[in-house]
């Protein structure tokens, strides 16, 4: 299957965050074969389509628990711990594997409608979580949440998410849409020793390690009075060194940023859901200037309360310009980095979250139909980047497309009936409740 997409824009989001003029996007077996304006483009011979507007890789959403749109709104003036064990994990007990699936489905919609082609999704039951995603038509890795509670012990959670990958491999499904991962929840439920076996186990597999780290101020004093601090007591405990992705981040000295950097360790950054539970706002700024791989999420739509990936690199961008004083901290094209080929290196994926060639083709087109473009796309680069970042957002989201293959199409999903999605929600949320 080839396709080629044209725009007037295309924004590729190379380290540079170049904006291509009158430009193509050839896309060749699923993946980028050629980006480049139009008038050097080689002859092609597939599907051709002029678009209007711009075209962006598919937004990478680093760190999300999508089946919770089951529980949007539930505990929501709660803090985290609390929201936690009064609201949250007595509902989840209750959930059934098909639950998971339908949460999932509806999670996946929504992402693809506000342009989000990838998640990382740490949760129960991957293989529905996973059949929703493959039904949906975007991409997943999923990390299998591990715990240590009573009636919950980590070895046979671990045991089994080991047991898949050497089954079915790291990466499979049509066009490698699902990878899958370890999601050993915090160094507040599972001890060092089990984190360091986790992460062990999935290092021999070349495996993702998605783990929550200081999320709020409050919920890991004992480990930081123990070992300094979560990632001293990750480092400690053997965790670094292989593909880890520490979520939230909230609070992390110096030190800890430099200990990352050091191991290579990447960060999901989820200023909407730590600024609605007011567990804190990274430092964001320093993380990045210290070589620190971060990326956008939007932790769980019960949290949040969406799965919005524009909204967080605007929100990102704000709070890091409000905390640092400073209106150059971070710039839209920064922002639109964060929520591209950020997300994608925090999570090690090389192949996702730009316009490349041999890189996914995973596409976004926006219309500009809108007073956020009304100065007109041959406006400068800045002024394009701004418009898109700090005033049209997701709203414009016409069409997405994930290794070529159309998902949405004029704002719905093309494979998944949005409005029965819905239904199944709200049907499964009414028993839980």
């Amino acid at each position: 299957m080839s396709l080629r997409l044209h725009a007037p824009v295309v924004l590729p989001c190379d380290p540079a965050c170049t904006v291509l003029r009158d430009a193509v996007v050839d896309v060749v077996d699923g993946r980028v074969a050629h980006v480049g304006a139009e008038a050097d483009a080689p002859a092609f011979d597939g599907e051709v389509r002029r678009l209007s507007g711009i075209l962006l890789p598919g937004l990478v959403n680093t760190h999300a628990h999508s089946p919770m749109v089951l529980l949007r709104g539930l505990g929501g003036d709660l803090p985290l711990l609390r929201w936690l064990r009064e609201a949250m994990w007595p509902a989840e007990a209750k959930m059934k594997p098909e639950d998971i699936r339908v949460g999932m489905l509806l999670g996946a919609v929504e992402m693809l409608r506000n342009g989000v082609t990838t998640s990382a999704e740490m949760y129960f039951h991957g293989e529905q979580l996973a059949d929703a995603v493959l039904t949906a038509g975007s991409r997943v890795l999923f990390g299998a949440a591990i715990m240590d509670l009573p009636g919950m012990p980590w070895r046979p959670m671990t045991d089994e998410i080991t047991r898949w990958i050497d089954a079915d491999g790291l990466r499979f499904g049509p066009d490698e849409r699902v990878e899958l991962s370890y999601g050993p929840h915090s160094a507040y439920i599972l001890s060092p020793e089990a984190l360091g076996e986790i992460a062990g186990q999935a290092r021999d597999r070349g495996a993702l390690v998605q783990v929550h780290v200081a999320e709020s101020a409050e919920e890991d004093l004992a480990q930081r009075a123990s070992h300094g601090s979560v990632p001293r007591l990750l480092e400690q405990a053997g965790v670094l060194g292989g593909r880890v992705l520490s979520a939230h981040s909230v609070h992390l000295s110096p030190e800890d940023v430099a200990i990352y950097a050091a191991h290579g360790v990447g960060i999901a950054h989820c200023p909407g859901s730590n600024t609605k539970l007011a567990s804190g706002i990274a430092p964001l700024r320093s993380y990045l200037d210290a070589g620190v791989a971060v990326g956008l999420g939007t932790d769980g739509p019960a949290s949040n309360d969406d799965l919005d990936l524009f909204e967080e690199a605007r929100l990102a961008a704000l709070l890091a310009r409000v905390t640092s004083g400073d209106a150059t901290a971070m710039r839209a094209a920064d922002a639109l980095l964060l929520a591209t080929r950020g997300g994608a290196a925090a999570l090690g994926r090389d192949d996702l979250g730009a316009l490349e060639p041999g890189r996914w083709g995973d596409v976004v087109h926006v219309d500009v139909d809108d007073p956020a473009f009304a100065t007109g796309l041959d406006a400068p680069d800045e002024q394009v980047l701004a418009n898109l970042v700090w005033a049209s957002g997701t709203r414009r989201v016409k069409d997405v497309w994930v290794a070529g293959r159309q998902v949405v199409a004029d704002g719905e999903t093309t494979n998944v009936d949005r409005r029965a999605a819905q239904a199944g929600v709200r049907e499964a949320a009414a028993r839980l409740r």
